[in-house]
């Protein structure tokens, strides 16, 4: 190369004689099939992202998230729900295949195998069709992850006991009570804190605070039950039962 060819001398700088501007490569030879990323590809990216995230807003802003009582470690008779975008894992860990001692199948294998599939995809088909019906395969592993993954939703969404579950996040007051009391000792020592909380608050059963029952028809609820209550859950004596019943006749929110 000659010194300075293909240089224009500029006082003491030295420019390309072909300085192009920073224009996208022409694509015209391939219409259709692909186009410039900056800035036709990530502009329309961009233009769907801000039309999705205003939708999630709207979203968010109409519906807020419901919020539950503080989590209780101690609550043995809580369910929890994950996600929504979770549900059909959770569905899938139901069924007795994918359960119990089958566990690992539900939560590793066959999660496992669907993800493995679907990044294998791009590796069995490597045609340059853009066009679905083209692509057999990689449309159809698209469609089964769509309706498995629907179906399960639906399933999870369907057989879900949401007023139950509403119930037991309910977020109730504080009741004041004296944990020494022969009440509470009694009370403690029952099933009845199983299913109604160890601060009254309830989970399985109501909360007992403020029920605006007497004693009579507490300890009355207590041998022939009510509503989801079978009858026949207290055990102990009647006189621990009618100290009981008029302990929490006697709870009430500060």
């Amino acid at each position: 190369m000659h010194r300075g060819k293909g240089m224009k001398f500029v006082g003491d700088s030295r420019i390309s004689a072909n300085r192009k501007p920073n224009v996208p490569k022409d694509y015209s030879e391939y219409p259709g099939k692909t186009e410039a990323f900056w800035p036709n590809f990530l502009l329309k990216e961009w233009m769907i992202g801000a039309v999705f995230l205003i939708g999630y807003l709207i979203i968010t802003v109409a519906h807020p998230s419901p919020l539950e009582r503080q989590a209780d470690p101690t609550d043995t008779t809580y369910i929890p729900v994950p996600d929504w975008y979770f549900l059909f894992m959770y569905q899938l860990l139901k069924y007795e295949f994918a359960s119990g001692p089958y566990n690992v199948i539900g939560a590793i294998i066959i999660p496992g195998l669907a993800v493995g599939a679907l990044m294998l995809v791009p590796f069995m088909d490597t045609s340059k069709e853009r066009r679905p019906f083209k692509r057999p395969l990689p449309t159809g592993f698209m469609l089964l992850a769509f309706a498995a993954i629907f179906y399960l939703t639906w399933e999870s969404v369907v057989n879900h006991d949401w007023e139950k579950a509403k119930a037991q996040g309910a977020i109730v007051e504080e009741v004041e009570f004296d944990e020494n009391s022969e009440g509470y000792q009694i009370y403690s020592g029952s099933s009845c804190i199983n299913c109604h909380g160890d601060a009254f608050q309830g989970g399985l059963g109501p909360a007992l605070s403020n029920t605006g029952l007497t004693a009579d028809e507490i300890a009355d609820i207590a041998h022939n039950g009510i509503g989801d209550m079978p009858p026949g859950q207290w055990t102990g004596s009647d006189e621990d039962l009618q100290v009981l019943a008029e302990f929490i006749e006697g709870l009430n929110q500060e």
